[in-house]
């Protein structure tokens, strides 16, 4: 097959063209597109994003529905999605650091009206689609997501939910069920639409900054592990089996959240830590060029606030204070001449003319069960003027309290792979691929 064709069949599904890379029959795809793409690299916007990011990935434990932390600034990649008979289109943040999908509904209450991010956005109706209807409180969704009847539950109640994030705000609503439209796999790397039943909540009020951000969508699709993800939802229903994969370019922006079941290329993987909100890891090891840095044994220790963990959601990377001390040591000490400076006052940065990836190490990940995740100069050194770069490595222990002891490997060592995400078989694995 020559390279237009090939092109032409996958732009339906892409925003970058990942050559042959092969989903199930039925699998369910999402084009997303990057939030940041097509604008310069500011470090501390991304570090601002990050620091958004966290106060929910750090909290969301604690929360029935997951997370807290600004959630229209704290996904790096959205997409389009159809809901409703007659479909309409809204666009949501596709999140791995939280469960259910949520949109904002007609009548809401202070719900952001528009979006610089270029696009519309949209209220939904449950009274104009012909397919919708309201979950009570004691339906079966709302007992398994509750583990048990909601106080005061009366069989014409609605199902509620109600999230609070850390920066005060909050959306809050009720669960309706409703049709979805989406692209499946139909062979041949083309793809048609589909539609299934799924149960989301529908926004009925906002407060704090929910409504104001320049950066507002209509929702948030989780991919979270939970029974009330749309993931879980569909695999009950013998639609897609439970696990799902990204192809991400943090390059020029985009790229493929697919639901199901990767067939090629082969993807090892490495075990989930069990019993956790998010998509924790084994790290055993780390090298940096041909040198294993030598740790404390326990700094990679899974636990509360500790462990490391892999969100697509984050910009960079943070390690443990001790981690990152040792790190940098040792890159800088292959570039002994470099003169370091400090840029917007916390990135690490300094002139360069050559190819980094000719100056600088590999950076290598060790995981359980041999699994190696590679990190190129190219992916962890950010240019942001002519011969500048910088450090995308960021110091854990300048993080809150609860965060320094936590390893988070984000967008800046997860882009430019195939990711699977195998929540049926509690694993996480990965391959290189463009």
């Amino acid at each position: 097959m020559d390279l237009r064709r090939l092109v032409a069949l996958l732009m339906v599904l892409l925003v970058v063209q990942l050559g042959l890379v092969s989903f199930s029959l039925g699998n369910v795809v999402f084009k997303v597109q990057h939030k940041f793409a097509g604008r310069l690299r500011n470090l501390t916007e991304f570090k601002a994003h990050d620091a958004r990011r966290h106060s929910r990935l750090l909290s969301s434990v604690d929360l029935p529905l997951g997370g807290n932390g600004h959630p229209a600034e704290t996904g790096l990649y959205f997409a389009k999605i159809g809901l409703g008979n007659p479909s309409k289109d809204y666009y949501v943040q596709v999140d791995t650091g939280s469960d259910i999908l949520w949109v904002n509904c007609i009548g809401c209450d202070k719900c952001p009206t528009k979006s610089d991010l270029g696009i519309k956005l949209t209220l939904y109706d449950p009274a104009s689609s012909v397919s919708a209807t309201r979950v009570s409180c004691d339906d079966d969704f709302c007992t398994s997501t509750y583990n048990g009847l909601l106080p005061d539950c009366k069989k014409e109640l609605p199902c509620q939910y109600n999230v609070v994030y850390g920066d005060g705000s909050s959306t809050a609503g009720y669960f309706v069920s409703d049709t979805v439209q989406f692209e499946r796999v139909t062979g041949n790397l083309q793809t048609g639409l589909s539609n299934g039943t799924v149960t989301f909540g529908c926004g009925a009020q906002q407060s704090g900054g929910l409504g104001t951000s320049g950066e507002a969508l209509d929702g948030i699709l989780g991919f979270g592990q939970a029974n009330s993800s749309m993931i879980s939802q569909l695999a009950s229903a013998g639609k897609v089996k439970r696990a799902f994969a990204h192809c991400l370019d943090n390059v020029n922006g985009g790229g493929i959240f697919a639901i199901g079941e990767v067939v090629s290329p082969k993807v090892n993987t490495t075990p989930m830590v069990p019993n956790q909100a998010h998509y924790n890891v084994y790290m055993k090891e780390i090298e940096v060029g041909d040198t294993v840095l030598e740790l404390p044994t326990d700094v990679f220790d899974s636990g509360d606030r500790r462990g490391t963990i892999i969100d697509s959601g984050t910009t960079l990377a943070y390690l443990p204070e001790v981690v990152y001390d040792s790190m940098m040591t040792e890159i800088r000490s292959q570039q002994p001449g470099l003169s370091l400076h400090t840029v917007e006052e916390q990135f690490i940065c300094f002139k360069y003319s050559g190819n980094v990836d000719d100056g600088f190490p590999d950076i290598k990940f060790h995981f359980r069960d041999s699994l190696t995740l590679t990190v190129f100069p190219h992916d962890y050194l950010f240019q942001i003027s002519e011969d500048i770069w910088c450090f995308g490595w960021q110091n854990g222990g300048m993080q809150s309290k609860d965060g320094r002891d936590m390893t988070l490997l984000g967008d800046l060592v997860l882009s430019n792979k195939l990711v699977l995400y195998d929540i049926e078989n509690q694993a996480i694995g990965w391959t290189e691929y463009n």
